[in-house]
């Protein structure tokens, strides 16, 4: 997960797995974002995927983490925005949100492309 943070409060992230990433630097730059107090959006164009597998260690790391960031979760990060413009993959994305959201503590949204994506990431950030 690599995240470019020059647009902030809008977030880009991608998922694709880089050879020889770290998840400890991955959630340390999580933290950085939630640290600064403001609220933001993720936007994404490559959503996780099932296709990496995490280790029992990375899984447990991460449930730790997030236990300890649970209420800096939901108060700053607004929404993650999939860029999807596959309407299967986007209703998919829809049915998994309530497990998403009950995860991570914020919703995810599909988007038909990057114009809505800025639209509703707009929308999200005035209504904060």
């Amino acid at each position: 997960m690599t995240m470019n943070c020059e647009n902030f409060p809008i977030v880009w992230m991608s998922f694709a797995d880089e050879p020889g990433h770290d998840h400890d630097d991955e959630l340390a730059d999580f933290e950085e974002l939630l640290s600064r107090g403001r609220p933001f959006v993720i936007l994404t164009q490559d959503p996780p995927s099932n296709d990496h597998e995490h280790s029992k260690e990375e899984k447990k790391r991460t449930a730790l983490w997030m236990k300890r960031h649970k209420i800096l979760l939901r108060s700053l990060v607004l929404a993650m925005i999939v860029v999807e413009e596959n309407t299967l993959k986007r209703v998919a994305i829809k049915s998994f949100a309530p497990g998403f959201q009950a995860f991570w503590g914020f919703s995810i949204i599909a988007a038909t492309n990057r114009n809505e994506a800025f639209s509703i990431a707009s929308r999200l950030l005035s209504d904060s």
